[in-house]
């Protein structure tokens, strides 16, 4: 959720940690701060709310230096005061630390601390840390160097229990900055003469695209002539790959557009595009999966599919399970993440468990899929982050190519998900002989077009933004699909919800007597998903039961349905595509929807308030 970055190099680290938080916004957050070695000492500044308020106060009290750590919190542990602001200081002043996670013996430390004298002034987690390194520093001597600094910390984080990421700098070791994991994202940037720590890729994209991705139970220390990684248990040292990564900061950038969420709902058909491609061969139409490692007596043995996922992911998981039992003709369950394990779930090396994330740090997912793996399942991650930890962690992997997804509302992330779950039960149904060649070369020459489709729903904006000044002022909205689009009703609602602060529910329309329709009235918007499918007549006949009650209906259908302008004047048509794509370009208008809706109401779209782009605690 917080964002964390960390330098050591030749220019101003104020400016440059600045820079590192900004592009990390979107993550969440409510204070900021940073702290830096201007020479004599450390020297910090904190703020609460945006980044703007924590550069009002560096042009006030400026502070230079060329080492540094920042953050940007959301808050866990104490108010969002900026006595609770991060960076957090031992007694001394002398050590400074940057916090992502939860530290769950913090009240142990706390009371142990304090009887050794420790003075605190927050009432964060966070700050127990920093005092526990500065105990474990005591009996070092910087003469030693750095490696006397490795010691302490993995000395002080031997007594920690929870999840962090950690960012650590010391006056005493003036030209040094430390990080440490677990079960939160940490990567280090390898610039030309400098480093970088960061929570997320993003934070270092413009200083260097060369990236290397800490493991669980790892530390990193950061000097002037390079950095070293070393095991925090046993202080072994470790080798670590350099990853180049391929998007730049460029993409990170909104292009021209408004808000990153309009910019990332206009880069879906793109996104699609490169998530299918060199995944198929045009010949023969067979499916390539590279990095799956499954054979196909593995697939066919398998007794069940499970998907997990959070919010969006958990959406695409559910569309994901009408296409494997229909392709695949295997039993699949989909469950959300952070209910999944404290059932005690049957599954165990007969199954399939599938993890989506879209940032592959969700730790309710990667909880989910531990437990899994600990149960002898095979596990397989879709995800859009390269080396992240569901990815890394899974026996196999299928990676969306989104680029990065700044927006906190998830939305080419989503439909690249749905598109990977396609070629996952296309490939499964042909390893298993329930799909036919003609039927999966039909399916595959389907999805080719998928792109140019979404396309033209992208084109339906101008109608979208008129729906939106008619219906912004609405407090309440229904959303209703079934079969394939009822998660679809569910996304449409939670995207409405996400960035416009408006009460919306996703309800199978079959449900509507079952309660909601008490809801119908004059005053409630009901968007109902009729497009073409097996259950048409049945849509219609919903929406029927919502205008005989004097609901207003915005109605999605296809092109050429003459019943639509009899229920509603409020109409989107869509293209007439192949039922099971249908979910991926009916989305499309729900998200313009949600978005114009959110900016007519004067909210902040890309970072809505409460939320954090990746959830990494529980």
């Amino acid at each position: 959720m917080c964002g964390i970055v960390g330098y050591i190099g030749k220019d101003n680290a104020a400016d440059v940690l600045l820079d590192g938080l900004r592009r990390l916004e979107y993550r969440g957050y409510d204070s900021a701060g940073l702290v830096v070695y201007d020479g004599k000492g450390l020297s910090f500044r904190r703020s609460v709310g945006k980044l703007s308020a924590l550069e009002d106060v560096l042009r006030k009290d400026p502070v230079r230096g060329t080492v540094g750590i920042g953050h940007t919190r959301w808050a866990t542990h104490g108010l969002p005061t900026e006595e609770n602001a991060h960076p957090h200081r031992d007694t001394s002043g002398r050590v400074a630390v940057v916090h992502n996670g939860i530290i769950e013996n913090y009240a142990a430390l706390k009371s142990d601390l304090r009887g050794r004298g420790c003075v605190f002034v927050s009432q964060t987690d966070t700050e127990a840390v920093a005092h526990l390194v500065a105990e474990g520093l005591k009996e070092k001597n910087p003469k030693d160097g750095p490696r006397a600094f490795v010691e302490g910390v993995r000395e002080a984080l031997k007594n920690v229990r929870g999840a962090y990421a950690l960012g650590i700098v010391s006056a005493d070791y003036p030209d040094v900055v430390m990080g440490a994991k677990q079960e939160c994202p940490l990567i280090v940037g390898v610039g030309d003469g400098e480093l970088f720590l960061a929570s997320d890729v993003p934070a270092v994209l413009n200083r260097t695209r060369r990236v290397i991705f800490l493991e669980d139970g790892e530390l990193v220390v950061l000097t002037r002539t390079g950095y070293e990684v070393f095991k925090i248990a046993t202080g072994e040292p470790v080798v670590k790959k350099v990853t180049n990564v391929t998007w730049d900061a460029i993409q990170a950038e909104k292009s021209g557009y408004r808000h990153f969420m309009l910019k990332e709902i206009h880069e879906q058909p793109l996104a699609i595009d490169d998530t299918l491609r060199g995944r198929y061969n045009v010949d023969d139409f067979t499916v390539y999966l590279d990095n799956v490692h499954l054979t196909t007596e593995e697939v066919r043995g398998f007794r069940k599919a499970v998907i997990v996922g959070c919010g969006t992911s958990w959406h695409a998981g559910l569309i994901g399970k009408y296409l494997i039992e229909k392709w695949v003709r295997g039993a699949c369950e989909v469950d959300i993440a952070s209910e999944y394990r404290y059932r005690d779930p049957l599954i165990g090396p007969e199954d399939l468990f599938v993890a989506i994330s879209q940032s592959g740090e969700t730790a309710d997912t990667i909880a989910a899929l531990r437990f899994a793996k600990e149960k002898g399942a095979k596990t397989l991650a879709i995800c859009n982050v390269v080396g992240s930890t569901i990815a890394r962690e899974a026996h196999g992997r299928l990676m969306t190519r989104c680029g990065p997804e700044i927006g906190v509302a998830s939305t080419k992330a989503f439909t690249a998900q749905v598109t990977m779950l396609y070629l996952l039960a296309l490939n499964g149904g042909v390893m298993r002989d329930t799909l036919s060649p003609d039927q999966a070369k039909e399916i595959i020459s389907d999805l080719l077009h998928l792109p140019r489709w979404m396309g033209e729903a992208l084109k339906l904006e101008r109608q979208v933004q008129d729906l939106a000044r008619k219906y912004h002022a609405a407090t309440h909205f229904l959303f209703l699909g079934r079969n394939l689009n009822y998660p679809i009703a569910l996304e449409g609602a939670l995207k409405l919800k996400e960035v416009s602060y408006i009460h919306a529910e996703g309800y199978p329309s079959g449900e509507l007597k079952h309660g909601p329709i008490a809801l119908i009235d004059s005053d409630m918007p009901v968007v109902a998903i009729a497009t073409d499918s097996s259950v048409y007549e049945k849509v219609m006949s919903n929406v029927e039961e919502v205008k005989a009650r004097g609901g207003r209906i915005i109605l999605l259908v296809n092109e050429g349905d003459d019943r639509a302008k009899s229920l509603t004047d409020d109409v989107l048509y869509l293209p007439r595509i192949p039922e099971f794509l249908s979910p991926c370009v009916n989305i499309i208008p729900l998200q313009l929807l949600a978005y114009h809706v959110a900016v007519l109401r004067g909210c902040d779209v890309d970072q809505p308030r409460n939320l954090a782009k990746s959830v990494t605690v529980e």
